[in-house]
């Protein structure tokens, strides 16, 4: 079962310390499935950017419980991958910023 680059990458993380992040240390941080190992993660980012990849982190988050009255649920987990990049490659996730 193959799955394609852009089913790993869920969407980009655009929080304070992931731009401070992509500006000093060339990183980008991407919500990806879950189960989507390190080198699936740094083959789709390379396919779909068009970069080179020198490095990929990640860490999973657990959903959180809530409350709705007397119901409880639960958030779903997720996972999160920084990537950095190879020296000189860039990735342009918000246009005029």
């Amino acid at each position: 079962m193959t799955r394609s680059a852009r089913e790993i990458l869920i969407r980009p993380l655009m929080t304070e310390k992931s731009m401070r992040q992509k500006d000093d240390e060339n990183t980008v941080t991407f919500q990806v499935l879950p189960d989507a190992n390190k080198v699936e993660i740094r083959n789709a980012v390379e396919s779909v950017f068009n970069v080179k990849v020198a490095e990929v982190r990640t860490a999973n988050f657990e959903g959180k419980l809530k409350r709705m009255g007397r119901h409880q649920g639960r958030r779903p987990s997720w996972k999160k991958a920084i990537v950095r990049l190879a020296p000189g490659h860039t990735i342009e996730l918000v246009e005029g910023a």
